[in-house]
């Protein structure tokens, strides 16, 4: 899929079927985190691939926004360093993975930001990394439209060399 389609057709997906995705594919999603770039090329992010079920009804649990990681195929659990940059950086990778996901077939959705100090013991997550995001990824259960996105006109929110001049 090329690049603009996926960004342009890419919607949340919160409900998965009962299949598996296979090593290939789970590989290039998180791969795709790794090759984000970063600032200063520092790379503060770690990322924790899960694909068993018990844990997975554990991330689920604790994520009061997701109960859904529970049914994915497998969930990418974003780490960051406690540095500067290390959210938005990480935040670009976590676009990366959902926008390669998206080219593959396969759906997710960015739950929570921050907060899982549970979720620690569980995954053995050292002190220094906070736990950023969970990302639950699966075919989507059912179809859903392609490109059918309510966002603001265009008009209203880009603007050319200076705020209020007309983008278009």
């Amino acid at each position: 899929m090329e690049v603009f389609e996926a960004v342009r057709t890419m919607l949340a997906v919160r409900a998965f079927r009962d299949q598996r995705v296979s090593e290939n594919i789970v590989r290039k999603i998180v791969e795709s985190a790794h090759l984000t770039g970063s600032a200063g090329n520092k790379q503060p992010w770690r990322f924790i691939a899960v694909e068993d079920r018990e844990t997975l009804g554990h991330l689920g649990a604790v994520a009061t926004s997701g109960p859904y990681i529970a049914t994915a195929a497998f969930a990418v659990v974003v780490l960051v360093e406690k540095t500067p940059f290390a959210v938005s950086d990480a935040s670009r990778a976590v676009q990366s993975m959902m926008l390669t996901a998206w080219s593959e077939g396969i759906g997710s959705n960015w739950v929570g930001f921050g907060g899982f100090e549970d979720i620690k013991a569980l995954l053995g997550i050292p002190a220094e990394l906070d736990a950023l995001a969970i990302l639950p990824f699966g075919y989507p259960a059912a179809a859903i439209g392609r490109g059918k996105k309510n966002r603001k006109l265009l008009s209203e929110v880009a603007f050319r060399e200076r705020y209020g001049t007309p983008f278009a």
